[in-house]
C-alpha cells in the first residue's frame, strides 16, 4: 500500500513519519501523476489558502476530487480538513468542497493560543490520544452522514464521511499514530 502525503505546504516530514511508523509507504504528492500513483492522500496542516491556490495551479485540485469521487480514501489535518469542507465560513477561498461540514478557520486563536488536549476517539479504546491544536478550525455544522469521531468540549474535532477523514487537530505532532492507522483502516489496510 502506498499513501501520498499532499506536498506543496505544511507539515509533510511528519505525516510521512508517521506512515513510516504505521510499517506503509509514504510518498510525496506534488503532481497529477504522482496522485495517481497512491492508493490514499493525506492533506497536512499548514497554510489552507496557500495550498489550495497550489492545489489548482498544478491541476491537483481537480485530480483530488475526482479521484476521491471514485472512492479514494483522503483524511486532511487542520488546513486539510478546510480544504476538503463544503463551507469555510467568512470565506470563499479555493476548496476541494468534498465533505459535507461547515468549518470556521483559526477559530481557537491565533498561535500564541496553541494548545494539546487528550482526545477519546471512538473506535481507538480507551487510551485518549494527544492532539495538537495550532490555529486550528472549529467544526461549525455537520450533515447528516457525518459521523463525529471525537469532540474537544463538545464541539468535532474529528469527523468521518465515507471515504473521507477530517481532524482539526495535529496527531503526527504528538508522535501519536493511532489516528493514522484508523485512516489506513479505511483505505483497505487491516
Amino acid at each position: 500500500m502506498t499513501i501520498g502525503v499532499l506536498a506543496l505546504q505544511g507539515d509533510v516530514r511528519e505525516h510521512l513519519a508517521a506512515l513510516e511508523r504505521c510499517e506503509v509507504e509514504g510518498v510525496t504528492v506534488r503532481t497529477v501523476d504522482e496522485l495517481n500513483e497512491v492508493e490514499g492522500l493525506i492533506i497536512p496542516g499548514g497554510e489552507s489558502t496557500t495550498i489550495g491556490k497550489l492545489m489548482e495551479r498544478y491541476g491537483l485540485l481537480e485530480a483530488t476530487q475526482q479521484r476521491a469521487q471514485q472512492g479514494m480514501p483522503i483524511y486532511g489535518t487542520c488546513a486539510g480538513m478546510i480544504l476538503l469542507a463544503k463551507d469555510i465560513v467568512g470565506s470563499e477561498q479555493t476548496r476541494l468542497g468534498l465533505m459535507d461540514i461547515a468549518v470556521e478557520r483559526n477559530a481557537y486563536g491565533r498561535q500564541i493560543d496553541s494548545f494539546e488536549a487528550d482526545l477519546t476517539v471512538r473506535g481507538l479504546g480507551d487510551l485518549p490520544v494527544r492532539g495538537v491544536f495550532i490555529r486550528a478550525p472549529i467544526v461549525r455544522r455537520i450533515a447528516v452522514g457525518v459521523e463525529v469521531l471525537a469532540e474537544y468540549e463538545g464541539v468535532p474535532v474529528l469527523v468521518r464521511q465515507g471515504n473521507l477523514l477530517a481532524g482539526s487537530f495535529h496527531p503526527e505532532l504528538a508522535d501519536e499514530v493511532r489516528v493514522h492507522r484508523y485512516f489506513l483502516s479505511c483505505c483497505g489496510r487491516q
